[in-house]
């Protein structure tokens, strides 16, 4: 459970900076390059850092799409060329904000 607690705090620091970095709107994201790959880097670090978490903490939170956010640490890293930052904007909206819970609910 240790390696979780630091995992854990990877990801609501990721969550924070990217909540932050989006506080403009998606018109702003839209337009600016810089803050695409400021929030592109933070999904990558805080999907790697929910693979890491032990099954245990997976299993107990099972509302999370986890496997959904392997595959979508894969797309990051691997077809960076193929990102759709529409995609990306709707991932902000709809899921971030149920990840943050869950990491807060577990902290």
């Amino acid at each position: 459970m240790k390696d979780d607690e630091l995992y854990l705090i990877h990801i609501s620091e990721c969550i924070g900076r990217i909540e932050a970095y989006v506080a403009g709107g998606k018109t702003a994201f839209m337009s600016s390059t810089l803050i695409q790959d400021a929030v592109l880097r933070n999904l990558q670090t805080l999907a790697e850092s929910s693979q890491r978490l032990s099954d245990g903490f997976k299993d107990s939170h099972p509302n999370i799409p986890w496997r959904s956010l392997a595959g979508f640490r894969n797309i990051l890293v691997h077809d960076y060329l193929g990102i759709d930052q529409e995609v990306v904007w709707s991932i902000i909206e709809r899921d971030l904000a149920m990840l943050a819970s869950a990491v807060q609910n577990a902290s």
